[in-house]
């Protein structure tokens, strides 16, 4: 499953923008939203040139990179910030452009929005299970003992990131999720010029630029703070770049391309990208013992390359 990210912000700020510079869905853009409006939901690429070039020494015929599933809420408020519990992270845009505008400001306001969306959601569980705990359960009274003290912390004004003990299970808060502040302005992201250029060839786009895409150091920031790695699975058919943890195995590597190939792990052949692009082949990497094997606990290193061995 891929990771999958939340674009939150002010009204105004410039979230669809930039939702639709990530994923060049071009979703539309409207001044208000309701509770009533859909989100936006698209996939973003991770670009990465390791890519490009092991594709190009298998003569791959169809190129994947690797991807993060993004959701452009339409609006603030618990009911709409409610539906990014389940991802990743969020990305905060602040406005930049407009007269008067404080991006410092309006990223205290949105995080005290979030604080607020977490204090409603604990409120209304703390309800239910007060309710429950009337039967005498004693582990429901425990529960609701342990969502009180979370209330009152989040009350307090404080965000669940500065909980110090654990947090009832299934809970999914929005402040303890890595939030990546993106400024929307001349001292940040131009994301209506990145929008437009999504529409362009990557060529083309890469003329109109002035350096790198601003969108690769958003990527690049949201990996950092998800600490994620790539990894590579390089084939004539498909060559294609991966996601994963910093720290997970070669199993869980295997299940991130496919539950069954998990499940039927046998071996997994390991090697360097930047070795497998010197020796020019698997086999001569194998004959210069570049290539080795690795079983289910082997931690993945960014830039692996892995041909997993499996019989389901």
């Amino acid at each position: 499953m891929a990771l999958e990210v939340g674009i939150v912000g002010l009204p105004n700020a410039g979230k669809t923008t930039l939702f639709n510079a990530l994923t060049k869905a071009g979703a539309e853009i409207t001044a208000y939203a309701s509770v009533t409006d859909k989100s936006n939901v698209g996939m973003a690429t991770i670009a990465d040139d390791r890519l490009e070039r092991l594709a190009a020494l298998v003569r791959a015929r169809k190129v994947t990179p690797a991807a993060v599933r993004v959701q452009d809420v339409p609006g603030t408020g618990p009911a709409l910030l409610g539906g990014l519990r389940q991802v990743d992270a969020l990305l905060a845009v602040a406005d930049g452009f407009s007269e008067g505008a404080d991006p410092a400001g309006d990223l205290e306001t949105l995080k005290l929005e979030l604080l607020v969306a977490d204090a409603d959601h604990v409120a209304r569980r703390l309800e239910r299970v007060e309710k429950q705990a009337k039967s005498g359960d004693a582990a429901v009274r425990k529960e609701a003992e342990a969502l009180g003290a979370v209330l009152a912390h989040l009350e307090s004004g404080r965000p669940l990131s500065e909980w110090t003990g654990e947090l009832p299970g299934e809970l999914d808060p929005l402040t303890t999720k890595p939030l990546i502040a993106i400024e929307n302005g001349p001292h940040g992201i131009d994301c209506k010029l990145e929008a437009e250029l999504a529409e362009l060839p990557d060529e083309e786009a890469a003329a109109f630029r002035e350096g790198p895409s601003a969108l690769d150091e958003v990527v690049r920031r949201l990996k950092d703070a998800l600490g994620l790695i790539t990894f590579f699975t390089a084939g004539e058919k498909e060559t294609r770049a991966w996601t994963l943890r910093d720290g997970q195995t070669a199993v869980e590597a295997a299940a991130t391309i496919h539950s069954d190939i998990a499940r039927g792990f046998i071996r997994c052949e390991v090697i360097r990208w930047d070795d497998l692009l010197e020796a020019g082949s698997h086999a001569e990497a194998a004959k210069r013992a570049l290539q080795r094997l690795e079983g289910k606990t082997y931690v993945v290193q960014d830039g692996d390359v892995l041909n997993i061995r499996f019989n389901v």
